[in-house]
């Protein structure tokens, strides 16, 4: 009987990311050229498991039904907000204390430092029903945290709800605001740095701002802005952060989870909103070697129709090291 179940397992190909099995080599092989695993992937650091988010790998580590080898590991050794293991217990104890951010404090204006430009935006009502979103406040920070710049800003429609509660904007705050279209070229002489935004290339980008915010769209969309996608880290559309479903998680989830502590528990500063942003997208920058040179956002897989007796005849190691990412890892941006 034993026999007879090793035969059944030697003869199943098994995928050297995430660990499927399959009867025939051929199933391995279609499951390669539409999974797009990568060195990008956050990997669980006791069996070596690929995830395809790092929500997945916290199920595998400690959710419901964990892998229970790696979970009994994880649960001596490992960290609960970067997900990663650890040689010892003191070692982890250690770690936390630099893993786990506290709550923003507004820092000081300062000059433009680093390559990213964090923005984010409370928004006030307008239309009939106060249901129309208008931008009313805009904070923009460096990857030090440093304020560069921060506006009330006049929205060109008539506000009717300005939702204090979360916003804290009071009537007299927008009486003599910064007009919509002002704040509009501010914001793009930031970003743009100089350089002209018709120019602006992937990998070529000169002195402007990577872009990094959370819902970038809406806030774009908002302030009358547009910046090229290559451009723009949206924590709300980074594969790694997405749920298991592919949906977005929210920024105050995201706060919680992967950097340890708490946003959005009153009302809400558009500077801790992009201090947290900032954070996150730098916490996503470091998770790998800079010298990785795959992932570039394009299918890349080296699996053509042609190649396919060849590569059924390799060991899935093979296979994977074929692969690249579907998405831009933005350990890139180094």
């Amino acid at each position: 009987m034993d026999s007879r179940r090793e035969s059944s397992e030697t003869l199943r190909n098994k995928c050297a990311a995430c660990y499927r099995q399959y009867n025939r080599m051929d199933h391995l092989v279609e499951h390669m050229k539409v999974n797009y695993h990568s060195v990008h992937e956050p990997r669980c650091g006791v069996c070596g498991k690929h995830c395809r988010s790092f929500e997945s790998l916290r199920e595998h580590l400690i959710g419901p039904l964990p892998k229970v080898e790696c979970a009994r590991v994880f649960a001596v050794r490992g960290c609960s907000i970067c997900l990663n293991i650890f040689d010892s217990t003191a070692t982890v104890r250690y770690h936390r204390a630099a893993c786990q951010y506290t709550r923003a404090a507004p820092m000081p204006r300062g000059s433009i430092t680093g390559r990213a430009v964090a923005l984010a935006c409370k928004m006030v009502g307008g239309g009939s029903d106060g249901s129309v979103d208008l931008c009313a406040r805009v904070c923009l920070i460096g990857e030090d945290e440093n304020i560069i710049f921060q506006t009330y800003v006049k929205p060109a429609a008539p506000v009717t709800n300005y939702r204090y509660e979360v916003t804290g904007i009071r009537p007299e705050y927008l009486r003599d605001a910064m007009p919509l279209k002002a704040a509009q070229r501010r914001i793009q002489e930031i970003l743009c740095n100089g350089e002209p935004l018709w120019k602006l290339r992937p990998r070529s980008y000169g002195r402007a701002k990577i872009l990094v915010g959370h819902g970038l769209d809406h806030d774009l969309e908002r302030l009358g802005l547009e910046y090229p996608a290559f451009m723009i880290r949206d924590t709300a559309k980074y594969p790694p952060l997405l749920k298991t479903s592919k949906l977005s998680n929210s920024l105050k989830y995201l706060t919680q989870t992967y950097l340890g502590y708490d946003i959005q528990t009153g009302i809400q500063d558009p500077y801790e909103d992009c201090v947290a942003a900032m954070r996150l997208y730098i916490r996503m920058r470091s998770q790998h070697r800079r010298d990785y040179n795959s992932g570039s956002g394009e299918a890349q897989n080296n699996y053509p129709a042609w190649r396919q007796r060849e590569l059924e005849r390799m060991s899935p190691e093979e296979l994977l090291a074929l692969s690249a990412s579907d998405y831009y890892c933005w350990c890139l941006d180094y």
